[in-house]
């Protein structure tokens, strides 16, 4: 995908830039590209390993969950041919799992009894139990990295519906990884990247557009003129018809009048038939030149007529390999629009989880100020509740010190008296 984009970018702005100025009969200028990496990197991550310690322990968590899900996933199955696995078990594994299978026995032979309290308590302790047991058996794969791998082989087993989620959560790994590989500035340069493909997709399709309606207006003109040049082969031919017809039916007009005239008239028909003979060598030479003078005419239209002919050839064969050109460069750029539509779709998509993401950490960034504002509110109030406190019990000290005082005072009074 990326070496195709980047043939895409390649391809020379001179070009486009050349037929659209034939076309639309005004010039463009081309505008230079504003991003500087190679095409062949632009939809690569600027990294190819993780870095950072999170980044790292984030991808082994996925890894792990899917690791498990697979073994999961697989349990009813290993459970169900426990003698052909036996070998490769081992016999703790093998202990583990007919404890699960027989604790899942017995909780199916008690689903009748549903509803009451004793019941709901007695399957919240059945699936404590579950959990406890599938923890137990991923901990002892996890000890015996033969017999897992053994057990994750039988992926032929596996319910569509696990293997869907596995599925999805390899792409969902692959996507965090390439997001985790990728920067900030790099995604900005994606984006731009691709409305620069748009930009020139948009481009493409003017300047096609332009070539198909040239085409149609030369493919027009052609038969315009080929039209032309048959309407005047059938004149001439016509015209040469009619010049033979005429020459004929002249010649048998004048034999006729000759045989009436020398019927009537032997004497002066003797006379005048050299004459008319004379006449007739005369028309017979008249035709001859005529039909010498038509066949030159003949032979030129026809070799005029075979120049045209193979200029037509000619222009179809051109018109068939610029056609052909067309075609190819046609089909390549609308596979490359192909190709970069679905990854357009594919970015919206990554682009449209993102922006859900960045809003649930907005809204837990808000609720966190209003936590902490909350908080402190409390704390002043509390701090005025307390200053208020003290000062109500310091005046109550300050008055329970006056009045021992002022009974002090009294009493001295007395005694002097």
């Amino acid at each position: 995908m990326a070496t195709k984009v980047a043939t895409m970018l390649q391809l020379p702005y001179e070009a486009t830039d050349s037929s659209s100025k034939s076309l639309v009969g005004h010039s463009q200028t081309p505008k230079k590209s504003a991003i500087k990496t190679s095409p062949l990197k632009l939809l690569d991550p600027g990294r190819s390993k993780l870095t950072t310690v999170e980044t790292k322990r984030i991808i082994s968590v996925l890894d792990e969950a899917i690791f498990k899900i697979e073994l999961i996933s697989l349990i009813s199955h290993v459970t169900e041919f426990l003698d052909v696995l036996s070998t490769i078990l081992g016999s703790e594994l093998m202990g583990t799992l007919k404890e699960h299978e027989e604790g899942l026995k017995q909780e199916d032979g008690r689903g009748d009894l549903v509803g009451t309290e004793e019941q709901i308590h007695h399957l919240q302790l059945h699936q404590q139990a579950v959990k406890s047991s599938i923890r137990n058996i991923l901990r002892l794969f996890q000890a015996d990295p033969l017999a897992s791998q053994a057990v994750r082989d039988e992926a032929y087993a596996r319910d569509l519906s696990f293997e869907m989620f596995i599925k999805g959560l390899s792409v969902f790994q692959g996507f965090l990884l390439e997001k985790l590989l990728t920067s900030p500035l790099e995604e900005q340069e994606k984006v731009q990247f691709m409305e620069e493909i748009s930009l020139r997709d948009k481009k493409n399709t003017e300047t096609i557009t332009a070539l198909e309606a040239e085409l149609a207006t030369a493919i027009q003109s052609q038969d315009n003129e080929i039209m032309k040049m048959n309407a005047a082969i059938r004149d001439l031919k016509s015209h040469l018809l009619h010049l033979e017809k005429s020459s004929e039916s002249h010649i048998q007009r004048t034999k006729q009048e000759a045989e009436k005239l020398q019927k009537g008239e032997l004497r002066v028909s003797q006379a005048k038939c050299a004459k008319i003979q004379q006449d007739i060598h005369q028309l017979r030479a008249q035709l001859n030149v005529l039909i010498i003078d038509n066949r030159d005419s003949e032979l030129a239209l026809r070799k005029k007529k075979y120049k045209v002919e193979m200029e037509i050839e000619n222009w179809i064969q051109k018109y068939d390999a610029d056609m052909g050109e067309k075609q190819t460069e046609f089909e390549e750029v609308d596979a490359v629009y192909t190709e970069e539509k679905a990854q357009l779709a594919e970015l919206k998509e990554k682009y449209a989880v993102l922006e859900q993401e960045y809003s649930q950490i907005k809204e837990e960034r808000r609720r966190s100020q209003e936590k902490k504002e909350r908080a402190e509110r409390e704390l002043a109030i509390m701090v005025r509740a307390a200053t208020h406190i003290q000062a109500f019990w310091k005046g109550y000290l300050v008055r329970s010190l006056l009045k021992s005082k002022r009974k002090k005072k009294g009493k001295g009074k007395k005694s002097k008296k």
